[in-house]
């Protein structure tokens, strides 16, 4: 994967580490300017549904496509993909979608569904070759006061890929073009994915031979999953054991909570969570939900560490 030569822009130690990582000067007049979201067109299809035809609609199609909620591959109306034609295909995506995220399933792009799709997400996709994952058999118990409470939510990708037992200790490289600022917060992601699962890692010597490699890209960055820039999709990595882990180098980033930017060990978090064989989880405060606020920091949740005991039988 070619990645640019990234420059930094470092303060205090636990304070600021702001991207875009620029390949040029960071002294541009606009260097700084908050860029529009590239999901900023939903806006303008709030409240549309069934039948009728909204110019961008083709881009609310290709937004489900890209998280596999929509595919017009094997449908008759193949014709519809590239339309803004709003038909029972989309409709049925939207419901699906809202399902996932425990939003009313009408199947009309209301102001909820619009501002959860419009939030800052990992990139892995929710549903993979059709497999809705986030959804299955829902294990239940009662709380002792007569109400029922989800244990867990937790999801994995189709065929349940994992790790052998004979690499429980993984190690991990930097790509080229990685800023030093961010490799403590990676470092320490790790440790605390294994002071909680039987999993051990270490950084090694060279990335060539690591067993996870990390870095920054932006736009198509060569492996076939393309960033959209600023405000979309901050990261994604791949189920095991393909091991690559990639952020978006057009993000604002940081180290700890800062207004305006995103944590880099959180997002690491999440990441390491797919490198090890998790998908999504429903559970807004788990560390595999799909989306992420700006300056929010999350941890390890109970239904992440659950979902990785289950996969591996430990």
């Amino acid at each position: 994967m070619a990645l640019k030569a990234f420059s930094l822009l470092s303060l205090t130690p636990l304070l600021l580490l702001l991207f875009p990582l620029l390949s040029h000067a960071t002294n541009s007049p606009k260097s700084h300017e908050k860029k529009s979201s590239p999901l900023e067109f939903l806006k303008h299809l709030q409240g549309c549904q069934l039948g009728e035809n909204i110019e961008g609609i083709h881009d609310l199609k290709k937004y489900l496509e890209q998280f596999g909620y929509l595919s017009y591959s094997h449908s008759k109306n193949q014709t519809h993909a590239n339309s803004d034609d709003f038909d029972e295909l989309l409709e049925s995506a939207i419901k699906t979608y809202q399902l996932n995220y425990h939003l009313n399933a009408s199947g009309i792009l209301d102001e909820k569904t619009v501002s959860k799709m419009m939030m800052p997400r990992c990139g892995v996709a929710d549903i993979i070759n059709g497999t809705n994952r986030m959804r299955p058999g829902k294990k239940r118990h009662h709380n002792g006061h007569g109400s029922l409470h989800d244990v867990s939510l937790f999801s994995y990708f189709p065929n349940n890929p994992k790790w052998p037992p004979s690499k429980y200790h993984l190690t991990y490289g930097f790509l080229a073009g990685t800023p030093t600022a961010a490799k403590r917060p990676v470092a320490e992601a790790f440790q605390k994915w294994a002071s909680r699962t039987h999993f051990t890692f270490s950084r090694a010597r060279g990335v060539s031979n690591a067993d996870i490699k990390i870095g920054f890209g932006r736009g198509d960055h060569g492996d076939g999953s393309p960033f959209d820039g600023a405000g979309g999709t901050l990261a994604h990595a791949f189920p095991p054991t393909d091991g690559r882990f990639h952020y978006d180098g057009d993000e604002k980033w940081s180290v700890g909570a800062v207004s305006g930017a995103f944590d880099l060990q959180t997002v690491a978090l999440h990441e390491i969570g797919h490198l090890l064989g998790l998908d999504h989880s429903e559970i807004v405060g788990a560390i595999m939900y799909a989306y992420i606020n700006e300056g929010e920091t999350k941890g390890l949740h109970a239904d992440d560490i659950q979902g990785i005991k289950s996969l591996y039988n430990v």
